[in-house]
């Protein structure tokens, strides 16, 4: 019975043509953590009170149900029209950190599409230069740098993959060692820096010992450099006994061109 009434209130509501007895109860809504019945009923109010001053608050409130409700390109859009509309407001700081949150939320797995990815991150960038003190100021800069991770996990997966296809089809060694070296200088503080670094000496490692004979001493001398340069870099490698047997070999090899 009282699920009943409180169906047969709402929808009296939604049907009533007084604006401000429809914002009073969206707010209501909106505090007792019903999202949805807010945002519709705001929906009808915030076109109406433009201009006005319960305009700003009623938009807010429009743009934080869909931030609830975790739709958050609709959200999105809506915080964003509330920073173009109220650049000076106190809400607009709070605005922009939750408009860079919804992309945040919705960035997807490494291995798909990462426009909503770059799109967060351009829009931390934005908030971190606009409000460098921040209350969010630390949150933003942790997000940031995981969402930099993101991307840069995505480019070691593709350097994985041209490691494993070899010289299938082409010589997918080069095009693994372009891969990982760009994403390196691309996110030199990434978490992923370690496991791009191994694959660049691991696919000079392959090319060489696979090579043609008329190459083969040159990408001999380009994998002994390549182990120089992980080791001085990474000492402690998790990846240290397999590069040092792989190095081992190289010295080997070197040794019988040399002879």
């Amino acid at each position: 019975m009282l699920f009943g009434t409180a169906c047969s209130e709402y929808n009296r509501i939604l049907k009533s043509a007084d604006v401000d007895e429809k914002y009073e109860y969206a707010k209501m809504y909106y505090e007792n953590g019903k999202y949805m019945k807010a945002a519709t009923l705001l929906g009808d109010v915030v076109p109406i009170y433009r201009g006005t001053e319960q305009a700003e608050e009623a938009l807010y409130l429009y743009a934080m149900s869909y931030y609830k409700m975790e739709d958050y390109v609709s959200s999105g859009e809506y915080f964003a029209r509330f920073c173009n509309s109220y650049p000076s407001s106190s809400r607009t700081e709070k605005c922009r950190f939750l408009m860079a949150m919804g992309d945040y939320y919705d960035s997807p797995d490494p291995r798909l599409d990462q426009t909503t990815t770059r799109r967060a991150i351009k829009e931390f960038d934005s908030f971190l230069e606009v409000y460098p003190r921040s209350q969010y100021a630390d949150s933003a800069t942790v997000l940031r740098m995981e969402l930099s991770d993101r991307l840069c996990y995505k480019e070691y997966l593709s350097a994985k993959l041209y490691l494993n296809l070899g010289s299938y089809m082409g010589n997918n060694y080069e095009s693994a060692v372009i891969t990982a070296r760009n994403a390196v200088n691309e996110y030199p503080y990434s978490k992923h820096v370690e496991d791009l670094s191994y694959i660049i000496f691991k696919a000079r490692y392959e090319a060489a010992v696979s090579s043609i004979e008329e190459k083969k001493s040159e990408r001999l001398r380009e994998a002994y450099d390549e182990y120089y340069t992980f080791t001085n870099e990474f000492p402690s490698s998790k990846y240290s006994k397999e590069v040092a047997s792989n190095f081992a070999h190289i010295e080997r090899l070197m040794k019988r061109y040399q002879d």
